[in-house]
């Protein structure tokens, strides 16, 4: 722990249950649920409610573990902005979506509901699926794979998916997608070293609008800024690049941040908490354990002037080393919903999920 940074890293609850490594945390956007998924083929959901300990302090418990099905590691989970479904991306090259009987709309129907069902299994890719997103609507879902391609679906009603769209733009494998907050824009990242954006073409079909090229290996993960005016990318070149839209279908890179000693597996921009030009923070990880958390600011000062720097800064609020012991870490997400902006979780190679608080040193 970092005794000079401003926060610190307060571990709030530790989840075992997984047999075999943990790739990727997803908190339900609608209800107090987190997901995980595993190279186990498993799919672990826990419910939190604030304990008896004080208002901040939250009680984590496991609810139930899905079966998936899947034959081989499931390597991607993604929540539908209603929170009622769920997509499993794996390594069977598959993607399932489930859904739950009797979802009752209640805040606390983190416990209550009945069982998790499949009611739609994807087929397309080739190989290894490795990331599935929903669009912000909710009426898309995207997926990659190792096969190079990109996948898009339309989301239609009684769990009927139509694929609008094989996006073969990337010359290796693609290790992620990444939907815009507010936009129907897909960006997905790659063995390539590449970012791909794509954007549907009414006339035709999704197309590849923009290449952003800088990393110098694989990049790992991408996640959007909450207002959508920025992209962040992680590689295993040890950096995290900020792009920033500077015409509506131009990005370019603004600033680059280190501050790993290996790959860079995982990042997640969250809304934080702070002055009105912060942008939010962000958190990284991956190979070397570490958890890093950054402020990031936009200077609204120098926005007119043509010869600064681009006005954006880094702040490095928290960090923690050996998160998860000697383990690499696979995932980190903050918690989208309201008042628990400082919440984040973890998955790492240990086959742990860990929830963490960014808290005043």
């Amino acid at each position: 722990m970092d005794v000079d940074l401003p926060c610190r890293l307060e571990l709030i609850s530790d989840l075992p249950g997984h047999d075999e490594r943990a790739w990727q945390v997803a908190w339900n956007p609608t209800k107090p649920l987190l997901a995980s998924c595993s190279a186990d083929k498993s799919v672990r959901t826990y419910s939190y409610r604030p304990s008896d300990h004080g208002s901040k302090s939250l009680a984590f418990s496991h609810v139930g573990t899905i079966p998936t099905g899947h034959t081989k590691t499931v390597r991607s989970i993604a929540w539908a902005p209603s929170g009622k479904t769920l997509a499993a991306g794996s390594f069977d090259s598959n993607v399932s979506v489930w859904e739950r009987e009797d979802v009752s709309d209640s805040e606390d129907s983190g416990e209550t509901a009945g069982d998790w069902e499949c009611v739609t299994l994807l087929e397309g890719h080739e190989t290894e699926c490795k990331s599935v997103g929903y669009s912000s609507s909710g009426t898309l879902l995207a997926s990659c794979s190792r096969d190079k391609t990109v996948w898009i679906w339309e989301v239609q009603p009684d769990a009927d998916f139509e694929c609008m769209g094989v996006l073969m733009e990337h010359s290796q494998d693609v290790k992620c997608v990444a939907w815009h907050p507010s936009e129907e824009i897909l960006a997905s990242g790659s063995y390539d070293d590449t970012i791909k954006l794509y954007i549907d073409d009414p006339s035709e079909d999704w197309y590849c609008f923009s290449t952003l090229s800088g990393h110098k290996s694989t990049v790992w993960s991408l996640s959007w800024s909450p207002q959508g005016s920025y992209l962040a990318s992680s590689s295993d070149d040890l950096t995290i690049r900020i792009w920033k839209r500077v015409e509506e279908h131009k990005w370019k890179s603004v600033l680059e941040l280190r501050g790993h000693e290996r790959s860079i597996y995982s990042i997640s921009w969250g809304v934080g908490k702070g002055a009105s030009e912060n942008l939010g923070w962000l958190a990284t990880t991956g190979g070397d354990g570490k958890i890093n958390v950054w402020e990031i600011t936009a200077h609204k000062l120098f926005q007119e002037t043509q010869h600064t720097k681009d006005p954006l800064s880094a702040k490095l609020l928290a960090r923690v080393s050996g998160a998860h012991n000697v383990n690499d870490i696979n995932s980190v997400s903050w918690c989208p919903r309201l008042n628990h902006s400082d919440l984040l979780a973890t998955a790492g190679d240990d086959g742990l999920v860990k929830v963490w608080r960014v808290v005043p040193s």
